[in-house]
């Protein structure tokens, strides 16, 4: 496996062209959530939503690099991959690309942890849920740290 997963394929919609005829920048990490979403339908299969209990998942922290623009009616498609995973988190990177052209416009790094619906508070993974995380985290080791992964936001160095 070279390349993480496609879990997500959409086209951008007229709403979320901005008056400089582009996708407006809070698109991109909802574009990405839907594919965090479509990550974990696949941790908790079969079970659907109302099987589970309330025990789903919160997103906790985010970092989003725009790199290319996007345009109404781009087909877009999302690699999702998993970085880590514990009892109670997990850590995804996803990259947004333009579809037809290949291009990655974003990439969008997320921490999630475990959370129960009903009792809203944290809580630690189902064993299912486990299993299914550390199978796919040994899956996705064989594709390689994405360059980008982890970093955060900082000023550059000033040039002499």
């Amino acid at each position: 496996m070279n390349e993480a997963p496609t879990l997500y394929r959409t086209a951008a919609k007229p709403e979320w062209i901005d008056e400089y005829g582009h996708m407006n920048m809070a698109y991109y990490p909802l574009v990405c959530d839907h594919a965090t979403y479509a990550f974990w339908e696949q941790m908790n299969e079969p079970l659907n939503l109302d099987e589970r209990g309330g025990a789903e998942y919160a997103v906790v922290e985010s970092h989003v690099r725009y790199l290319r623009e996007l345009r109404r009616d781009d087909r877009l498609r999302v690699t999702t991959q998993l970085l880590g995973a514990d009892h109670k988190r997990f850590r995804l990177f996803h990259t947004l690309y333009q579809a037809d052209e290949g291009y990655v416009a974003a990439t969008n790094e997320i921490m999630a942890l475990g959370f129960d619906l009903e009792g809203r508070r944290l809580i630690s993974f189902k064993e299912s849920v486990r299993a299914r995380l550390a199978d796919t985290l040994a899956e996705h080791a064989a594709i390689g740290t994405p360059e980008h992964a982890g970093r955060g936001i900082a000023m550059p160095a000033p040039r002499a």
